[in-house]
């Protein structure tokens, strides 16, 4: 599959990502999620890369082996036993063109690692995230979506939320994402690059950031936005809640926090074992699936949902990362973001609020705001929306 990749040099003004977003539009589409259909190997053996050979084992589709440039420093890994993992160069010419390579990299450019297989002999390369798109209907991970052609309204909604960023880079990576998602192209823009090391600690954020901070990391995993947390604040904080419903995440999550934080540190901090949502009910949760445990009509298991209104938080810095249910649970926070007017962030890239009804929903509720965008990785992933009260940089100004 030939992935397009473009190159803007002008800015990212109002009026120009306008024209893009029109250009995007217009543009035919011919790409489709992707069944598996031939044998099937990984290219990547990085964290993307171990979700992939758990997402394939559960479904019952073999992975015949695993490419890694680092190949020789995993043969003794254990999460990789029972497969083959070698080298590029290891693999033979004829092979190269017998299997599909699911590309398990969202660090870096996807069309230029395609490329470069595409180079060495490789014919029939593509986006894990893609694979995943087509079983839908029996895993709930929902990362590859497509976007479906765009309305009337929805140019309207988009226009007026590009209009609404703060800055010329948003606007750029907005339409990056856009135009992933539409046509499974790379579009970038001058001098908005990505950064995949600072995803919730931009320097918008990070500037702003006090001793007094109260952070509610909604979607938790094992913790590790927390952690960064401590270390952006210098362990100089009021309150975390640390809000997961996954049992096998909440148990590593616990034991991460008794085996890496301070004494004097471990009081500060309230983990709650509960989903959030639009309102309190019960709902059907996948568990076991890591980052991507989530709340789906193919879960097994019946999850708590509470609204974070509900839980009594009093945060300055609410972080959201729940698998696409990030703009239900803002509808259940309505009165806790009135009154305590923290910093938001949210990723935005599971499904297609992310397109303009989630960044909407907060730029209307949210008054005196500021509003960026990032993208953090690559192939329409890592996508946040940073909201940051007006009054944080008077007060930094003042400072």
């Amino acid at each position: 599959m030939d992935f397009k990749q473009l190159n803007f040099y002008q800015d990212t003004n109002f009026i120009e990502s306008k024209n893009i977003l029109l250009r995007i539009a217009g543009t035919p589409v011919n790409h489709c999620p992707r069944f598996v259909n031939l044998p099937l190997a990984l290219y990547g053996a990085g964290d993307l890369g171990k979700m992939a050979r758990e997402y394939f084992d559960r479904l019952g589709i073999p992975i015949n082996f695993v490419v890694d440039i680092h190949a020789e420093k995993l043969q003794n890994d254990p999460f990789w036993q029972g497969l083959q993992v070698v080298t590029p160069s290891a693999v033979e010419p004829k092979t190269r063109k017998k299997v599909l390579l699911a590309i398990c990299v969202v660090t870096s450019s996807y069309t230029d690692i395609a490329k470069h297989l595409y180079s060495e002999g490789w014919t029939d390369v593509v986006p894990f995230y893609d694979i995943a798109e087509a079983y839908r209907d029996r895993h709930p991970l929902s990362n590859g979506w497509f976007a479906t052609p765009f309305s009337a309204n929805d140019i309207k909604q988009i226009e007026s939320v590009l209009e609404r960023w703060a800055d010329d880079i948003s606007r750029a990576h907005h339409l990056q994402f856009i135009a992933w998602r539409r046509l499974r192209q790379e579009w970038s823009f001058m001098g908005a690059l990505i950064n995949t090391k600072n995803r919730y600690f931009i320097p918008e954020v990070v500037s702003v950031l006090t001793d007094q901070e109260s952070f509610a990391d909604v979607g938790a995993h094992i913790g590790g936005v927390s952690q960064r947390f401590i270390e952006m604040v210098k362990s100089c904080f009021q309150k975390i809640w640390v809000i997961e419903p996954d049992v096998t995440n909440l148990s590593a999550l616990q034991q991460l926090m008794v085996s890496s934080l301070a004494i004097e540190l471990k009081h500060k901090i309230n983990i709650i074992p509960v989903a959030v949502g639009s309102k309190n009910e019960q709902r059907n949760f996948f568990q076991g699936l890591g980052y991507a445990s989530q709340c789906s009509h193919l879960g097994q298991n019946s999850i708590t949902v509470r609204t974070i209104d509900e839980l009594g938080l009093t945060p300055s810095f609410i972080k959201l990362h729940i698998e696409g249910w990030e703009l239900d649970a803002l509808k259940g926070a309505g009165e806790t973001l009135r009154q305590y007017r923290p910093i938001v962030t949210v990723t935005s890239y599971h499904n297609h609020e992310g397109l303009w009804q989630l960044p909407q929903w907060l730029m209307s509720e949210l008054s005196n705001y500021k509003f960026y965008m990032r993208l953090h990785s690559w192939c329409g992933t890592g996508a946040v929306v940073y909201c940051v009260p007006q009054e944080r940089f008077i007060y930094e100004n003042r400072g």
